[in-house]
């Protein structure tokens, strides 16, 4: 059975990104996937890396406060984050989550010596961004997509070194009609339910 851990980011509860969210939900539902849902606005996330977690962050083990976020991502063999795409990346919220909870014992080990990161993730094996776009494709593009970039060429890298990456994006999201959005919504769902 597929484990699915779903990370949602976004501060309005109404938004069309929560829809998207509800639609990856029940796609990986209907896959039969065991589920957890983390919504960052919801838990009120500190997204800032305090002081003494920069100080530390070579040791292993995490701040408690962020420990149960750690184990979510520690159990899960499928990683979907479902986000707006704000300045060609992430929100700072999930940014945030990364940077704290993608730790030293958590997500990657550096042993004595070594100058290199050892992944410490190799549960994950499959990693989906669902995301929207203001701009088209081609100005995304043109921007160099730093965003797809995290997911693929840096999250990843801490995976199972098989891991498989995802991307679902709405383009153009601004000036999309109705039949759009529901056209996007429909392949998000027919495609998680495919994955789980």
């Amino acid at each position: 059975m597929t484990r699915a851990l779903v990370v949602y980011c976004h501060p309005s509860s109404d938004s069309f990104v929560a829809t998207v969210r509800d639609r990856v939900v029940a796609g990986l539902t209907a896959g039969n996937a065991e589920v957890r849902l983390t919504d960052l606005y919801a838990d009120d996330f500190e997204p800032a890396l305090s002081v003494t977690e920069r100080a530390n962050h070579l040791e292993p083990g995490t701040d408690p406060s962020i420990a149960s976020y750690a184990d979510d991502l520690q159990w899960c063999d499928t990683l979907v984050l479902v986000y707006p795409t704000w300045w060609s990346g992430q929100p700072a919220m999930l940014k945030g989550w990364m940077d704290r909870v993608w730790a030293s014992g958590v997500a990657w080990t550096l042993p004595d010596g070594a100058n290199r990161l050892r992944p410490g993730l190799r549960n994950v094996r499959r990693l989906v961004a669902v995301t929207t776009h203001g701009s088209s494709k081609f100005i995304n593009s043109v921007e160099g997509e730093s965003g797809k970039r995290t997911l693929t060429r840096s999250l990843r890298t801490m995976c199972h070194p098989l891991a498989r990456t995802t991307w679902l994006a709405m383009y153009g999201i601004d000036n999309a009609s109705d039949e759009q959005r529901s056209a996007f919504l429909d392949r998000v769902e027919r495609r998680l339910t495919r994955l789980a």
